[in-house]
């Protein structure tokens, strides 16, 4: 099971891979949005902002997420740390389940170049 300091890991390298984006992906992640990601298995959430395409996580803190942010993942830490590093593809792992994805209809559109 991944650690908590491997799941904040995982979300540093996946903004640094967002700022690194270019084309549609880096469009999409030109979003100015609330964002929280809660690790299931932890039972932690991440929240923080999806900002001029980076993650800046500000806070960790035990349970679901308190506050219904813009953009919602949720997802064991196991798959956190292998949809980062590649090992997971995102599209098969949200149609079986295995990570959420909520957000705005128009958000949604938008993030559908980083799937």
């Amino acid at each position: 099971m991944a650690t908590i300091e491997e799941c904040r890991a995982a979300l540093d390298q996946l903004s640094d891979n967002l700022a690194r984006a270019e084309g549609d992906v880096r469009g999409a992640t030109a979003l100015d949005r609330s964002l929280s990601c809660h690790i299931t298995d932890l039972d932690r959430t991440f929240t923080g902002r999806l900002d001029a395409g980076r993650i800046r996580v500000d806070a960790v803190s035990p349970g679901p997420p308190s506050t219904k942010a813009e953009i919602r993942l949720a997802m064991t830490g196991d798959d956190l740390v292998s949809l980062v590093s590649g090992d997971l593809k995102f599209p098969k792992a949200w149609a079986s389940g295995r990570i959420r994805l909520e957000a705005g209809f128009r958000d949604l559109l938008k993030l559908k170049s980083l799937l």
